[in-house]
């Protein structure tokens, strides 16, 4: 059983990954890097890509709250625990970037985050197995999807290509130990509904 100081705990949670600053333990990639000429329509395109990549970083906290509130395995729940802080830096490291750029996060967050955070607590219900899996096929499709962003950046933005490099890196790692504790892979179909997901998701955030 779920107790109500766990709940409370991640309504907690949630609330700081929605409305407060991200905190990050490890430096900004790319700071140290030369701020790049980028024209207005650049600008706004990196903004963008950065934006959805700062929705995915939200999705990907709920999901990991999810499946560590359901998960059954101490060693699971504590794989699941660092993968969520580490992707509580993604999410400072985004927010960081736009905000560089004189964007905006997406509106939409709290509806994301909402869905993520159901469909995360399913799969911990399911069992662990299949709750590393989904983590594993997430984290796969995540590091496709950084990796279309890194080819549409401007060439000459080092630092944002530096922020994505490191989340791409973290993303795989993350994957790999999904796997390494015993996920399950998933079935052809869920992985298709989980990248049309994904579609919506990145073309409505990418304007909103």
């Amino acid at each position: 059983m779920i107790s109500l100081d766990k709940l409370i705990v991640e309504f907690d949670k949630g609330l700081r990954t929605l409305f407060a600053p991200a905190p990050t333990l490890r430096a900004l990639p790319g700071s140290d890097l030369p701020d790049a000429e980028l024209s207005a329509e650049e600008k706004h395109r990196t903004v963008s890509l950065m934006r959805v990549d700062h929705c995915g970083e939200i999705c990907a906290q709920a999901l990991y709250q999810g499946q560590a509130l359901t998960a059954r395995n101490a060693d699971v729940k504590a794989a699941l625990e660092q993968a969520a802080w580490e992707e509580t830096e993604h999410l400072n490291w985004t927010e960081t970037r736009i905000k560089e750029l004189g964007g905006r996060t997406s509106f939409l967050n709290p509806l994301w985050y909402t869905g993520s955070l159901a469909i995360g607590a399913l799969a911990g219900a399911l069992g662990d197995k299949w709750n590393l899996g989904f983590l594993a096929e997430t984290e796969r499709q995540v590091e496709q999807h950084l990796e279309n962003h890194l080819g549409r950046l401007p060439q000459q933005d080092e630092k944002s290509r530096a922020i994505l490099e490191q989340m791409k890196s973290d993303e795989v790692r993350h994957a790999d130990t999904a796997l390494q504790h015993g996920g399950a892979p998933l079935p052809l179909p869920l992985k298709g509904m989980m990248r049309l997901s994904s579609k919506i998701m990145t073309k409505t955030v990418y304007w909103i």
